[in-house]
């Protein structure tokens, strides 16, 4: 049963956790895209308690119920990780990141060496700098002009994110034409059933009381993410599709080559929500077993 609390940080903010799957497995602290939450997926919830998995997942600063973190970094997942795990009282546990959740988890990899034991990184966006990757070449439309807009400064993403919220706050089931830029016709599909509904309600919650989350996150993406990715030396895996419209697939090539000794998981069908949707349960089940030794 999955229950929610709220855990405060060393500088006050409160952050807004769920808890579920096995409650004696191995701990798997997760990293949500943008711009949604950290709402349990139900069908994940139950492949957790089947095979001894316990699922922890959180709001980032700004997103649902967690207070925002101005001027944030994305190392500074590290920080907010460590308070979440030292209040539930784990001194070791795995990371897993989707999307914009990708380079959270790798920050907690590379800030957090002593407590993490294995790290994942799905469909993940890379450094907006990385040298030798065209960071926006194969997004879809809509990714394109948000983070066009990013590049312009904080108030030019305000004003593009503000008509995405209303749209997505909108439960009709209507899909704005930023989002149907990115989906291909497998996302398209998948939008319609169980995901689907999950994704849309976890997205009104990340934004139902403010952007600040989901701006606060492109503008940590573009910027110095604040750790060294060859730094990480726990075990860790890159997943990537070669469909994706989201993060297009040389993110997670690029990626795969800076973390040393990555494991790099390649399909040549998926896309960004087949990814998650269909790998989900290897994914986890990879944490679990590098996380002990396996």
């Amino acid at each position: 049963m999955t229950s929610t609390l709220i855990v405060r940080t060393k500088d006050g903010r409160t952050l807004r956790v769920q808890d579920g799957g096995s409650p004696d497995g191995w701990p798997l602290i997760l990293h949500h895209g943008t711009p949604v939450s950290g709402n349990l997926y139900p069908p994940g919830e139950q492949h957790a308690l089947d095979h001894g998995i316990r699922l922890i997942g959180y709001d980032r600063p700004g997103y649902g119920g967690s207070d925002p973190s101005p001027g944030r970094r994305v190392a500074s997942a590290g920080a907010d990780v460590a308070a979440i795990a030292d209040h539930l009282g784990l001194a070791r546990f795995s990371v897993w990141g989707h999307s914009g959740g990708g380079p959270h988890a790798l920050a907690c990899a590379a800030t957090l060496p002593d407590r993490v034991a294995s790290a994942a990184a799905s469909a993940s966006v890379a450094p907006y700098a990385a040298k030798g990757l065209d960071w926006m070449s194969g997004m879809g439309e809509g990714n394109l002009r948000e983070f066009g807009a990013a590049l312009d400064g904080r108030e030019a993403l305000e004003r593009y994110v503000l008509p995405e919220c209303e749209a997505l706050r909108d439960e009709s089931g209507t899909i704005s034409p930023e989002l149907r830029s990115l989906l291909s016709p497998p996302d398209f599909e998948l939008l319609t059933g169980e995901l689907g509904a999950h994704l849309r309600s976890a997205q009104r919650f990340g934004i139902e009381k403010s952007p600040e989350g989901w701006i606060d996150d492109d503008i940590a993406f573009l910027a110095d993410w604040g750790f060294d990715l060859g730094t990480v030396k726990v075990p860790t895996s890159i997943w990537h599709g070669k469909m994706d419209l989201f993060v297009p697939y040389a993110h997670g090539v690029w990626l795969a080559k800076q973390v040393p000794h990555a494991e790099f998981h390649s399909f040549d069908e998926e896309t960004h929500l087949t990814l998650y949707d269909r790998h989900f349960r290897e994914i986890t089940l990879w944490l679990r077993d590098r996380a002990r030794g396996r």
